[in-house]
């Protein structure tokens, strides 16, 4: 599903990713661990073509993607990848329905078609009956579900997630990675996860321990 090789990323004198090697297939849940500063982010940034490596390769589903131009890496992003981060970035003036379908009309579904598909996808992360709710009316582990489900809709490859429970307290953090690994069950999800919990990375498949821009362990988990 997912290969780097050899990815270095620099910022003026300090290394942040040195050379790093890792290869994530289909249906898996990876965390990654470490430290403040061990460039887990960047590392994550790199995979998701977000930020770009000063020396090395990502292929995702057999496509180079830093050879793309960068039109088509911008629609290769926007269609094979889904992202969540510590803050929902939820539109407050938008129903969880509406912060759903925005990827869908940006694409060029029809209004009436995107809230049709943000529906399904709702219901699949349990908010049936949370959908014409605005933002500031859910609770924090419903409006990063409503992120997931966002990140969701356009079935993308792989989901790449940077602390997704940073902001929950212990009960809705572990509902949220659950979540993941039912996603994964009930639709062949593939997810890499950043995380400072190591107690919540033990319920993902593999976890791979960063330390100094470098992977430096890997373990295999027992996950649901």
């Amino acid at each position: 599903m997912l290969v780097a090789t050899n990815l270095k990323k620099k910022y003026a004198s300090l290394t942040v990713v040195n050379d790093v090697n890792l290869s994530v297939s289909k249906g898996e849940v990876v965390s990654i661990i470490g430290p403040s500063g061990a460039g887990k982010s960047t590392l994550l940034h790199l995979l998701g073509s977000l930020d770009k490596p000063d020396h090395g390769a990502v292929t995702i589903d057999e496509t180079e993607v830093f050879k793309l131009p960068s039109k088509k890496q911008a629609h290769f992003r926007n269609n094979k990848l889904g992202f969540v981060f510590q803050f929902h970035h939820l539109l407050p003036e938008f129903s969880a329905v509406e912060n759903v379908a925005v990827p869908l009309w940006i694409k060029g579904e029809s209004r009436r078609e995107g809230l049709k598909q943000a529906a399904v996808m709702l219901e699949t992360v349990g908010l049936s009956g949370r959908l014409d709710n605005k933002p500031s009316e859910m609770s924090g582990g419903e409006q990063q579900r409503v992120a997931i489900a966002r990140a969701l809709v356009n079935k993308p490859s792989i989901i790449m997630a940077d602390e997704p429970t940073g902001n929950l307290d212990s009960n809705n953090a572990q509902a949220i990675h659950e979540l993941f690994l039912t996603l994964r069950n009930q639709l062949g999800q593939t997810f890499i996860m950043i995380t400072h919990n190591e107690e919540l990375a033990l319920m993902t498949d593999r976890t791979l321990i960063m330390r100094d821009g470098k992977i430096v362990e890997e373990r295999l988990n027992n996950a649901m």
